[in-house]
């Protein structure tokens, strides 16, 4: 009994040692994230020196208010749709908090910032534009080398809206051995050019957005999904028409996913859309 309560004493200690032990992570010689420090909503803030972004950026993290020792959990990323800290469509992780769905469904939420408009792309010149290289290789793997979060591709979930719809599918997309699920809600998904909604410094080239075009990929990779619902697009503001249009090419394409025609609701976050939209990511198909 006494041997039983000392191994999970050392777990515990283990778990909380590798969440706040980590003054200095250096993913290369160049990339510097701090140690975590509390906000006054209580998310743990790491600040990243990156050359792939222009400035300094941070990785926020929730956590559930309980960790089970020896355990690993799902992470869902939550996209943010502005760069820096901005709050003009409201605050995703926020959102999170403020609906206990870290507690509800035992999942740790990521958001990180970007220093430049985020469209989840790397620049084709620009080092410090390497938005989706700095998302794979330094945030995701500060995350779990810090965190206790599982690594299998099944765990690793993506949410977003707007232009971070746009990225949670072309994350996926590009990349489906990586994540196991991403959901879009009100994205612009059927874009064909660069310039729109201020792409054109994030892309610079139409050769290069062409690499990064949800339908193209769609078609490409789409049936590399496998028979899983790995996509899943639910309601609307803006770009209503994008989604009937990602609908019929997907339906098209045979490629499982899931659809909501709606309900409309106001551009941001905080409308009503981000509880049902993590129930989806988290639900098995």
């Amino acid at each position: 009994m006494k041997q039983n309560r000392m191994r999970k004493f050392i777990a515990i200690v283990f778990v909380v040692t590798a969440i706040v032990s980590n003054d200095v992570i250096l993913a290369d010689d160049d990339v510097r994230i701090s140690a975590a420090e509390r906000d006054r909503h209580g998310f743990r803030i790491h600040t990243v020196h990156s050359p792939h972004q222009a400035g300094p950026t941070q990785i926020r993290v929730l956590l559930p208010d309980e960790l089970a020792p020896q355990r690993t959990y799902p992470v869902i990323y939550v996209l943010p749709v502005e760069a820096k800290n901005g709050t003009r469509y409201g605050d995703g992780l926020l959102e999170v908090q403020r609906q206990n769905l870290h507690n509800k469904h035992d999942v740790i939420f990521v958001a990180p910032t970007f220093s430049a408009l985020p469209w989840y792309a790397d620049h084709p010149t620009d080092n410090e534009v390497r938005q989706e290289s700095y998302f794979l290789m330094e945030v995701i793997q500060f995350v779990e080398r810090t965190y206790p979060v599982s690594k299998t591709a099944k765990d690793r979930l993506l949410l977003g809206f707007s232009k971070s719809g746009w990225g949670a599918w072309s994350l996926l997309l590009r990349h489906p051995d990586t994540f196991g699920r991403a959901v879009a809600w009100d994205a612009p998904l059927m874009m064909t050019q660069v310039g729109r909604y201020g792409n054109g410094p994030i892309f610079a080239t139409q050769e290069n957005f062409e690499t990064y075009r949800i339908d193209r990929l769609l078609r490409r990779f789409g049936q590399k999904l496998g028979d899983k619902q790995r996509l899943i697009l639910t309601g609307y503001d803006n770009f209503r028409t994008h989604h009937q249009q990602a609908h019929l090419l997907l339906d098209e394409l045979q490629i499982p996913h899931v659809y909501r025609d709606g309900p409309a609701r106001k551009h941001d976050w905080h409308s009503g859309w981000v509880s049902e939209a993590v129930m989806l990511l988290l639900r098995e198909s």
